[in-house]
């Protein structure tokens, strides 16, 4: 290692240093280990030192882990003064990349200052980059560094390649106003100055980066930009100033007048390059999709100069969109895509036309090449395509047919695109998929019997659009033809793959058979126990889809069967759990489904027993004359009552089913956002049924019906959501119209109430349930990590602390991601809570307080590079053995709580402090025995 006398083995040590931190990312390894290396920094070599450098540049984000600063920094600072200017050098660039936890050392700031100065043009070089990172981080020294940095770029002596080196520094000159003012000044005095194309190109994309960070000047900016692209006859200048437009396009789009816009279209139009085109067309088709194209629009109607500006987007746009150029093709459809749906003004119309015109002719030319560029221009297109049909409605007739007719003959790479946009498009506007699915099965059939890759996609991918365009039960026909599909060209991924696709869709019969295709085919048990419980879920949800309204009876044995193989399904879910992959999501949302469909059963039991046993007619007097409400339910005997408590306990079960459903949503901070819907959508069933037990039975006079009315339909993701909603609406429609019918005292008198209750939970399951991405595939992946300090060297051994004295609780964490972090949701805070519960008394108890009884504290950090820490005082005045549970859940961007976990526990033993004990022990001695005996009693009793 480090201590090896051979140079090849500290360097190999060195190295593998980035992935210790990233197994072990606590303070105590970090701050140990970078000690050593500003050890190995002071001591080695420069090839040793080169390779400490890039350590600490992989490691960034763990410098400010760092206890020791002053240290770690004395030892690495010490090489600044050696005679060997790459020594130097490098030291230069260490403190550079330590500028986040040294912002403001005077010392770094010296030496800084004097290497720019050197005649070594390595160390200059490095100075630049120190240089450059202080004054991002610090704002004395960008004050102090500005004037330098001027004097250096303006000098005759300063060669010009180092001149470009300077001037990007100015980017971070953003700290004030008046320091972002004297750099722009002298950035607009070397673009005048100094007219070479390196200079032109570094000194506005600095300006561009510096007007960026400082936010103030942008509008001007834009206007410098559009004046070089329009004026600077240089390509390479025109290319730049497109770039930084695209990057303050997409920055700041509020900040673009009309002008810009008309000046942009203006240039786009005249030049006669199509690579320039395509740039400015890219920076257009960003606008298109903002504020800033409503901007464009929202003038006063009948000037002429605005109907110039606006015919002068739509020209470019319609000339490009049959451009022999695919890239520009595409950009000019984006844009008439985005003016359609952003702009509802009338004279716009006929732009749709256009943009379904210009959509279809790049469909032709993309679907039949295979290569990258046609692919990725395809993409583009088709995304055009779902958003102009999700604003734009009745243009998808038009849209479907095309792609329906371009599927036969289009590249299979293609053909998968395709079939994922038509399945977009069917999943928002339900009406056009029955006429997919003729065309589809026809293709279906004609795929070849080769195995490829690119054909077992692209059965996935048909498979899933039939299975959306199938909104009922799939016919005997189509579930041959895929079958036999499978069988013929498939292996078991992608049998598997459409089987998942068939339990998103609620499609369980066809899911089942393949499942139970599969089970012999795996070659581990985990992955046998995995998919029996899938055979097994889809099987007990197929047996809920011959319910019938009004036979109960049926409804019943429907229910048992459902849940008998439901039970088989966990026990084999939970067999198919590793300690890697606890299945702790599918495990919470089957249990959940099971006692969900016990509860049905339950609440249709007592609704035939309601029947079976109905009350007297006489039984609304003898309420009112007994005052007893629930009486009025029936007769005064005790099964009367009995079923009346029944129907509360069903209630109050719905409720607690609901309660359980919004943990398990609180507990899926990475769950994809339709999963989380589902979870919504079954919590949501659970409170309509107990809001329909008590506004029917229990409470009608004061049953609220708005807060239960659905008022989200207007943005529904899926076929299963909106069949929910439409059960969800139907059943509170005829509730309400039973409350209105009836007099509060009279409801067991009619079997009305009961048929209502009954049809409602067959409704709800007669809705076939989506098993939705999170149950099989988890696409983020977030993680917290505690340590707590002090800590025992045995989880079991509890930590002394006296009486008199408070604990110290130190919290750290770190954040641990998967390959895809945020995909969904950030984290944006950490909060934490630590309570504290008293296990075991010891000895006797004197004169204790109550309020110090029990310790219960929340705090929220906030994560810096995944890294948080904080710290509790806490009290153990009650001598014995205290539980310290410390329990830690995320926030997110938006605000809202998930209950992500870990929850950590240790042991406190708090012990009497030893001058308190010999005061007490003195105090025995010199009391009676009869006092002490009652002082003893009166605190116990206490």
């Amino acid at each position: 290692g480090l201590r090896s006398g051979k140079l090849g083995e500290q360097c190999e040590a060195v190295v593998r240093f980035p992935r210790l931190f990233q197994k072990y990312p606590f303070p105590i390894l970090i701050n140990s280990a970078f000690l050593k290396l500003a050890d190995v920094f002071r001591v080695g070599n420069n090839f040793l030192r080169l390779c400490v450098l890039k350590v600490t540049q992989q490691s960034e984000k763990h410098l400010e882990k760092i206890l020791n600063v002053d240290e770690f920094v004395k030892r690495v600072f010490s090489v600044i003064h050696s005679n060997d200017p790459v020594a130097r050098a490098i030291t230069l660039r260490m403190l550079g990349s330590m500028a986040s936890i040294i912002p403001e050392r005077k010392n770094a700031h010296h030496s800084i200052r004097q290497s720019l100065d050197s005649h070594d043009n390595v160390e200059v070089e490095a100075a630049i980059f120190a240089a450059a990172n202080f004054s991002a981080q610090s704002k004395d020294f960008a004050v102090g560094i500005c004037n330098k940095i001027s004097e250096m770029i303006q000098g005759l002596a300063t060669p010009v390649d180092l001149k470009l080196k300077l001037i990007p520094i100015l980017q971070h000159m953003h700290h004030d106003a008046s320091l972002a003012s004297s750099s722009r000044q002298l950035l607009q005095q070397l673009v005048t100055s100094y007219p070479s194309t390196k200079m032109v190109i570094v000194t506005l994309h600095t300006f561009t980066l510096l007007a960026a960070s400082s936010l103030v000047d942008i509008p001007k900016q834009i206007q410098l930009l559009l004046q070089y692209l329009k004026n600077d006859p240089r390509k390479a200048v025109k290319r730049l100033a497109i770039q930084d437009l695209k990057l303050l396009a997409n920055k700041t789009p509020h900040t673009w007048s009309r002008e810009n816009i008309q000046a942009l279209c203006e240039s786009a139009l005249n030049t006669p390059y199509d690579s320039l085109k395509m740039g400015m067309l890219s920076v257009l088709s960003t606008l298109s999709g903002t504020i800033a194209i409503k901007q464009y629009f929202s003038s006063a109607p009948g000037a002429a100069a605005t109907a110039a500006r606006s015919f002068d987007l739509v020209k470019l746009a319609q000339e490009c969109c049959y451009h022999n150029n695919r890239g520009i093709a595409a950009h000019g459809v984006r844009i008439l895509t985005n003016i359609s749906a952003s702009c509802q003004e009338k004279d716009l119309l006929p732009l749709e036309q256009d943009a379904v015109f210009g959509l279809e002719a790049l469909l032709v030319l993309c679907s039949q090449d295979d290569s990258p560029g046609a692919q990725a221009t395809l993409k583009i297109t088709l995304t055009c395509m779902v958003k102009l049909v999700k604003c734009r409605p009745h243009l998808s007739q038009s849209v479907v047919e095309s792609l329906l007719a371009q599927l036969h003959s289009a590249q299979d790479n293609a053909r998968i695109l395709m079939c994922h946009c038509l399945a977009a498009i069917a999943m928002q506007l339900p009406v056009l998929a029955d006429g997919m699915l003729g065309d589809l099965m026809d293709l279906y059939k004609l795929i070849g019997q080769s195995a490829t890759d690119k054909k077992q996609e692209l059965l996935v991918s048909l498979a899933t659009v039939i299975f959306v365009s199938s909104q009922k039960a799939l016919s005997t026909e189509i579930k041959t033809v895929i079958k036999q599909q499978l069988e013929n060209a498939s292996n078991g991924w992608t049998a598997y793959r459409i089987a998942r696709q068939a339990s998103r869709m609620g499609n369980h019969d066809m899911a089942r058979e393949l499942y139970q295709s599969l089970l012999t085919q795996v070659a581990s048990e985990h992955f046998y126990f995995w998919l029996n419980s899938l055979k097994e879920f889809s099987h007990a949800e197929q047996c809920l889809t011959g319910l019938q309204e009004d036979n109960y009876s049926s409804a019943l044995s429907c229910i048992a069967e459902a849940l008998k193989s439901y039970h088989k399904g966990i026990a084999s879910l939970t067999a198919a759990s590793t300690p890697l992959n606890p299945l702790s999501f599918q495990c919470g949302f089957v249990k959940l489904r099971i006692d969900l469909l016990q509860a049905f059963s339950q609440l249709i039991c007592t609704c035939n027993s309601l029947k079976t046993s109905p009350p007297p007619a006489i039984a609304t007097t003898i309420a009112m004359t007994s005052g007893n409400d629930l009486q009025r339910c029936g007769r005064i005997s005790n099964q009367a009552l009995t079923l009346s408590l029944q129907m509360k306990h069903s209630m109050e079960e719905f409720r607690n089913l609901a309660t359980r459903y919004g943990d398990l949503y609180q507990s899926s901070f990475d769950a994809d956002s339709a999963t989380l819907r589902n979870v919504e959508l079954q919590q949501q069933s659970c409170l309509l049924i107990s809001h329909a037990i008590e506004a029917l039975i229990l409470d009608p006079e004061s049953a609220s019906f708005q807060e239960y009315s659905s008022n989200g339909t207007a943005h529904v993701e899926s076929e299963y959501e909106r069949r929910m909603i439409s059960v969800f609406n139907h059943v509170l429609e005829e509730v309400e119209s039973l409350n209105r019918k009836y007099a509060p005292v009279s409801y067991l008198a009619s079997n009305d109430f009961k048929s209502c209750l009954c049809n409602a939970v067959i409704a709800l399951l007669k809705v076939p349930l989506s098993f939705q991405r999170y149950f099989f595939q988890k696409l983020q992946s977030t993680s917290i990590k505690l340590a707590l300090s002090p800590s025992p060297r045995n989880p079991a051994e509890p930590i002394a602390v006296q009486n008199n004295q408070q604990l110290a609780l130190k919290v750290e964490g770190v954040v641990q991601h998967g390959s895809k972090p945020g995909l969904f949701r950030k984290i944006q805070s950490v909060c934490l809570n630590v309570s504290s519960v008293l296990q075991s008394k010891s000895g006797q108890d004197y004169k204790i307080p109550i309020d110090n009884m029990t310790n219960e504290m929340e705090q929220r950090v906030e994560p810096h590079n995944d890294y948080f820490s904080t710290q509790f005082l806490l009290n153990f005045v009650i001598l014995g053995t205290h539980n310290i549970t410390v329990e830690s859940s995320v926030i997110d961007s938006n605000g809202i709580t998930w209950k992500t976990g870990p929850k950590t526990t240790i042991f406190v033993k708090s012990l009497e402090d030893p001058y308190s004990q010999q005061v007490r022990l003195q105090q025995q001695q010199g009391q009676p025995p009869s006092q002490q005996q009652q002082q003893r009693t009166a605190y116990s009793r206490f």
